[in-house]
Formats: structure tokens, sequence, C-alpha cells
């Protein structure tokens, strides 16, 4: 009962981001970790004081092992919150699953992460542990894990669980994303004659056709762990009003890189698209560009094959490697990881982030087996 007291704690408070406030998350995580005799830490960056991140330590040297989990969740779209069956904040358990806005994303990793500290913090330990509880992961990381990295607050690791949903397999890449913006310019005239002007929305439809190839291109490259890269077009907009040939016309991309590419590389592909279409006298410029690292581990030290080993010994099945879709604050600690780094936690991405959120009570308590064994068997 502890175990799923903690989690129902946690879920009870609420952390959405935006607005992204967690210091009641992180106070929560601060004092609990005091409790067991941690050395505890809380930091926030200057330009968003109230992106609060808490690190605890037990123990000292190496090996040293870092837990990691974020602290804040997606708000909730209104259209969602109609499509709750229970209060998102009650942390209510029904069927044997806990229902909660932030409950599997990413609130059962860091209970059970927790209660891993738990339990070592009545051991001699041969090394040292750290949890990590960190603000802004659902927002990218800026302010969150990558500025905690930047800035010399976090410890270079033997080996690093960053917790997520992966169903209890050990994930070892992720994708990355390069977004960016085409914007065509055209000339406005009254649509009587339209002849006499420049349709920058007819012009776009010639570079969507060729980022529509370039997308299916894309599928001839491919990662063993996480498949394809891809680029989609996910926002248009221009003209003004039906009567008047529009002079602008803009697309947002999101191009999803595989690990290895190179995002220099990316933006140069991109430009060569739209260099092959001819939409003169129109113009296009490609601008706006907003990158997001992919994650790769080989899980080739001895640690990694321990942890695989635990996985193996908890769910009698094939602990993986497995690729993980969605991305994470793995891609801002590579630099960290002395050895290897994975993504690991209870239930599946694709009930985060929508109505009726839960994770397993048999999966978390899973995660809190093999993370426990893990930290034992290494400290």
């Amino acid at each position: 009962m502890i175990a799923i007291d903690l989690l129902r704690r946690l879920v009870q408070i609420p952390s959405p981001n935006p607005p992204g406030d967690t210091r009641a998350m992180a106070d929560f995580v601060a004092d609990e970790m005091r409790a067991i005799g941690c050395l505890v830490r809380q930091i926030a960056p200057s330009a968003k004081p109230e992106a609060l991140n808490t690190i605890a330590m037990l123990g000292e040297g190496e090996p040293r092992i870092m837990l990691h989990a974020h602290i804040d969740t997606v708000p909730i779209a209104a259209d969602e919150a109609r499509n709750w069956h229970v209060d998102p904040y009650a942390a209510i358990v029904r069927d044997g699953a806990l229902y909660g806005k932030g409950s599997v994303d990413d609130k059962a990793p860091l209970a059970s992460m927790m209660l891993a500290m738990r339990q070592m913090a009545r051991r001699d330990l041969r090394g040292s542990l750290v949890l990590v509880a960190a603000a802004e992961e659902e927002v990218g990381g800026q302010l969150g894990t990558k500025w905690l990295a930047d800035e010399g607050h976090l410890p270079v690791c033997n080996f690093i669980i960053v917790g997520e949903q992966t169903a209890n397999r050990v994930a070892t890449a992720h994708k990355g994303v390069l977004r960016a913006t085409v914007q065509v310019r055209g000339k406005s005239v009254h649509a009587t004659n339209p002849d006499r002007g420049i349709n920058a929305i007819v012009a776009m439809g010639k570079i969507i056709k060729s980022l529509e190839g370039y997308h299916r291109e894309l599928s001839a490259r491919r990662h063993p762990m996480v498949g394809c890269p891809t680029c989609n077009i996910g926002v248009i907009s221009g003209g003004s009003t039906a009567n008047a040939v529009p002079d602008s016309c803009a697309i947002q991309l999101d191009r999803r890189m595989i690990p290895r590419e190179d995002p220099s590389q990316v933006r140069a592909e991109l430009q060569a698209v739209l260099d092959s279409v001819d939409i003169a006298p129109a113009s296009a410029s490609l601008g706006d560009f907003v990158f997001s690292s992919w994650f790769e581990s080989r899980l080739e030290t001895e640690l990694g094959q321990l942890f695989l080993d635990c996985v193996s010994r908890e769910l009698g099945a094939h602990p993986g490697p497995i690729g993980y879709l969605p991305g994470s604050d793995a891609k801002h600690l590579m630099d960290l990881a002395l050895g290897d780094m994975i993504i690991f936690g209870p239930g599946s991405y694709e009930v985060a982030h929508a109505a009726n959120e839960h994770v397993l009570l048999t999966e978390y308590a899973a995660t809190t087996s093999i993370l426990c064994d893990f930290v034992a068997r290494v400290l």
C-alpha cells in the first residue's frame, strides 16, 4: 500500500505545463527524500523560477547511477476534460489501475524511483544513487534537464535510467525532430482578374507535392529501433478572402530524425526540395528552425546487460532493447553518460496526454521491483 499511496499523492499535486509551475511537486519530492537521509538540492533557472527541480543523492563515488523522471505534465485540454470518467487529480484506483493526469507520464516512473531510493537509504552503498525530478520536459526540457546539464548541476554517471512509458521494456533510442517554416511570397490583386497577380497558395501547392515525394523517399532510410525518418506538413495558412489573390502562404514542417542524422544535412535536404520546385515568379524561403535531438545508446556495458537481466528475471519475457517513439529528456543527458543510458517505465505513451490516463498497478509494481533489484545488485 505504501507504493500506491505514494503514487496517489504525486498525482494529486497538479503540475500542468503550461504554465509549468512545479514547485509543489519538487517540494514534495524533496521532503520525501530528505526524510530518508538524502542530500537534497532544489534549483530553478532565473528565467523561470517556478520551474523548480529537485536533485537527491545517496552515497558517494562510483559507480554512480542516475534515476531521472520529469515532474511536469501536459495540461488538460477542454475537449479532454469532458471525456474523463473520474476527477483527473483524485488518483482513483479502479479495476487494477490508478487513474489521473500524469499517472503514467511521468509520475509512476518517478514513484518507482523514489521507492528505490527509499530501499537503498537503509543500506551502505558501494557508490552513489542520484534522483533527478526535472521540470519542463513536456515543453522540450530547455529550462529543465538541458539547463541542469548545461549549468553543471548534474553529475556524470555510469548508468542513467530515464523514466518514460515503455511497458517495462528497455528502450535505447528515440527520434529527434527539426521543425521549420516554409514561406511563399506572391502578389495580391482583385480576384476578378487573378492572372495579374501571383498566387502564393498555388505556388505552395507545388512545394507541398514535392515535400510529399521527399517524405516517401525517406522510407528507404531505416533505424533498427525507431524505423524511418518522416516529413509531415502540420499547419498551413494563407490568404485573407476568396475574392483576392493571396500574396503569402506558410506551412510548418515536422521532420522526424532517426539517430545519427545530422540536423545541418536535414536542413540542406529541405532547402534542396524547395530549390527543385519552379514557382517563379513567386519566391520561397525556409526558416524558423527548431531542433530537438535524437537519442541512442548501445547497451554494451556490464551495467546495461545487468539491467536487461533484471527485467528478464521480473517479467520472464524478452526485455528488449526497443525504440521509444516519443521524445524524452534522454537527449539532454547524452554527454553525462559514461556508459549506457536507457528509457524505461510502466505503461504506454498511447494513454498519456489523453483523457482517462492511467497506469496498471501490476506494471507499476514490476517497474519498482526491477529498479530496486538493479540498484541493489549494483550498489
